[in-house]
């Protein structure tokens, strides 16, 4: 299974690194002597590499992941704004046709396209300010997830030989993950799309690729029952909380039977799980099943998969 980017367990989060088995320089050249065994360019590795050292505010903010150290209140009121909600419509209005071209090509509707674009970057605005090479480099050495950031960082570099885009324009996220829609290297690798025919994947800069990347990736991950991702619900008094959760998928047509209600239609034989992100007695919402496989995979967040929805139905429906 392909992942964006790999987050950790509340308790993962409060476990001290290791120390580093090797000085990172060293760690550094070992690192080059296996890319180059792969196939990678040593001018491209000397480029990529130049000027890079250990970044401990990467470190730092490796261990401070907001959808765990937030209750669902305090992230929902910081990301579902109405600043980013009304910025949104401007700019939905202007990619209205683009938006169109790639839902008819993906079968991915324009709401969590635009909800994700705008969740991830603030619609290209704020892509992250880091060295992606630093940061993966980093990371891989400090050893918590060296694996993981190795296989990462391998995938850089071979994006780099590729030619799609030049180390100094590399910039995205403290953990690595790149460009407008945050794509980890792995992915982009896989799933980055060439919309605008240049021959280039440039989640960087070309908003056609941006949106259709997005687009191919919820499409690649599951969001393959058609229509939408479901909506905020009110429970019946005494509705058993150990029915929530994603594991619990039942059709809309058996939560109907138990007076879980939303407003509007829904197919009566798609499954679908109800989400409870504050626990009993908050918000609750009713997520059908390929739609949150497909968000969770992008970032597996029950907080981020509930976000990005709202986000782009204030857009889209806005």
């Amino acid at each position: 299974m392909l992942h964006r980017r790999t987050l950790l367990t509340a308790s993962a989060l409060l476990l001290p690194a290791a120390a580093p088995a090797q000085p990172f320089d060293a760690w550094v050249t070992e690192f080059k002597a296996e890319a180059r065994r792969s196939g990678i360019r040593a001018a491209t590795l000397d480029r990529a590499f130049r000027g890079v050292a250990v970044n401990n505010r990467v470190i730092e903010l490796d261990r401070k992941q907001p959808e765990f150290t937030m209750t669902w209140a305090q992230y929902r009121a910081r990301v579902v704004t109405d600043n980013r909600i009304a910025e949104g419509r401007k700019i939905y209005a202007k990619h209205r046709d683009l938006l169109a071209r790639i839902t008819a090509k993906f079968r991915i509707p324009a709401a969590p396209i635009m909800g994700i674009w705008g969740l991830e970057s603030n619609f290209g605005a704020t892509s992250g300010g880091f060295h992606v090479v630093e940061s993966l480099a980093t990371l891989a050495w400090e050893g918590r997830r060296a694996k993981y950031f190795r296989s990462e960082l391998m995938d850089a570099v071979k994006i780099l030989d590729s030619g799609d885009v030049p180390p100094e324009k590399m910039i995205g996220s403290y953990a690595g993950a790149m460009g407008q829609p945050q794509f980890m290297p792995d992915s982009y690798l896989h799933l980055a799309v060439d919309f605008d025919g240049d021959g280039k994947r440039d989640i960087w800069n070309s908003t056609p690729d941006v949106l259709a990347s997005i687009a191919n990736y919820l499409a690649k991950t599951g969001w393959s029952d058609g229509g939408d991702w479901g909506a905020e619900i009110h429970l019946p008094p005494g509705f058993d909380v150990a029915l929530a959760g994603r594991t619990n998928a039942r059709s809309a047509a058996e939560w109907a039977k138990l007076n879980v209600r939303a407003d509007g239609a829904f197919q009566p034989d798609r499954k679908a799980a109800v989400i409870l992100p504050a626990g009993a007695g908050g918000d609750a919402f009713l997520y059908f099943s390929g739609p949150l496989k497909a968000v969770r995979d992008y970032n597996p967040s029950d907080y981020y998969a509930v976000s990005v929805n709202l986000i782009g139905d204030g857009i889209v429906g806005g």
